[in-house]
């Protein structure tokens, strides 16, 4: 369905710049005339497929079309991506239901404040993407038409779940050229995510964490089997707690000690350990009023949440009331951490960065992060998806297919791996 249409439209691009590059051979074409062409075939192809809510509820919301506006590059600095593979994640399934709608809708229509009866509907879900390159604006200096690529979707723009997107070129990375587009669209969200609550919230990188302790709270979803490899791969002693059925899958990734959930008295059993540097909670609820306590106190630790109230705050109470508590709230706890734990509160978000994906590329390629596959559906499929990601306990991640690929074996790099980010200012990880 989706696939076949996505073939048709990419050998059309395709078709395309095969004969700006013989006529470049004859005449000299220049590159303005071939995007002006790529953007011609892309007005001709009007419609695309995509899946789409006109509404927030359960995954009865999930509608497919073949009639979705193609998106097209509008200024200097965007690339127009086929995208080839998608992934889901627990925020897919929030947003589904309308989680973080107040703030979203307003990033997306800064006037929805003052405008009377407006609907950020219909929305693409989907924050991953893997896919091609096929048109760019005259700015744009790191990307070129077939160029493969990668990236995380600012949650704000329209998603993953369609044949194309419409991106900045800071927002998008080349894709490790080790992994299928499969494999590479299990990845952008959750290094995204780690990214930012690591570095930016909790200030580690590869160059201070060789002493580090890190204990990673629900650790074999997408976000924790990433965070595992890349502290193991700056150095990091790694402690995991998930269930027992998930042990293996940490430990084969690096993890140096497991605490099964499961088995109760967690709090107990990670008392029985040296005191950690950091702890990464990708749980919330009650986890933080015990975790706390693991951490050195008066040593610069830092407790770091991906579960904040922010957003569940502002669409329950408005934008301002909301805002305010929310605050309040991490004004309380944050004095309290500091004063009576000498420990660091933080909250982290979720942060797309394509200079930040450069390096993670680099990782990748030089074999020390893999991907965690765990479920693959075809495009057709993507209500089947949805189920999958909301029952819960994540064996990593899973991944929606749009273009169908013949995938080799992770581990078999084809070529020499491709110098990423070279060009680009990019910040030390």
């Amino acid at each position: 369905m989706g696939c076949l249409k996505a073939t048709r439209l990419a050998l059309s691009y395709a078709r395309t710049l095969s004969l700006c590059k013989t006529s470049a051979g004859v005449g000299n074409m220049s590159s303005g005339y071939l995007r002006r062409s790529l953007s011609s075939c892309s007005r001709l192809q009007s419609s695309m497929s995509a899946w789409v809510i006109d509404q927030y509820g359960t995954n009865g919301v999930l509608s497919f079309t073949e009639e979705y506006t193609t998106p097209s590059v509008h200024f200097d600095s965007e690339v127009l991506i086929q995208i080839h593979a998608a992934s889901l994640n627990p925020l897919d399934i929030s947003m589904r239901g309308g989680y973080g709608a107040t703030i979203l809708k307003l990033r997306r229509d800064p006037l929805s404040l003052v405008k009377q009866g407006s609907s950020e509907f219909p929305i693409v879900l989907g924050r991953d993407l893997s896919g091609v390159v096929v048109d760019c604006g005259s700015g744009v200096t790191h990307f070129k038409p077939g160029d493969e690529v990668w990236a995380a979707i600012p949650p704000w723009k329209q998603g993953s779940l369609a044949e194309f997107v419409t991106l900045t070129e800071h927002e998008v990375s080349h894709k490790p050229r080790s992994l299928s587009h499969t494999e590479a669209a299990s990845i952008p969200y959750v290094a995204a995510t780690a990214l930012s609550a690591l570095v930016n919230a909790a200030g580690l990188c590869r160059d201070n964490c060789n002493d580090k302790r890190v204990l990673i709270i629900g650790g074999s979803g997408g976000v924790g089997t990433f965070s595992i490899q890349l502290l193991k791969a700056w150095g990091a002693h790694v402690t995991v707690t998930c269930s027992h059925n998930a042990e293996g899958l940490v430990r084969g990734l690096g993890a140096d000690e497991v605490v099964d959930y499961t088995a109760g008295d967690v709090e107990g059993r990670l008392n029985l350990m040296n005191k950690f540097d950091v702890v990464l909670d990708n749980v919330g609820g009650n986890t933080e009023q015990w975790a706390v306590g693991l951490l050195k106190p008066w040593s610069g630790a830092k407790f770091v949440t991906l579960v904040s109230p922010f957003l569940m705050n502002t669409d329950s109470m408005g934008l301002l009331d909301g805002a305010m508590r929310s605050g309040l709230t991490f004004h309380d706890k944050a004095t309290q951490n500091i004063l009576c734990n000498g420990v660091f509160y933080r909250w982290a978000f979720y942060a797309p960065d394509g200079p930040a994906l450069d390096q993670i590329t680099e990782l990748v390629d030089a074999g020390k992060i893999l991907p965690v596959v765990e479920a693959r559906f075809s495009f057709s499929h993507v209500p089947q998806a949805f189920l999958k990601v909301e029952q819960g306990h994540a064996r990593g991640k899973t991944v929606v297919m749009l273009v169908e690929e013949v995938e080799h074996a992770h581990g078999d790099t084809p070529e020499t791996p491709k110098e990423v980010g070279q060009h680009r200012k990019v910040k030390s990880l």
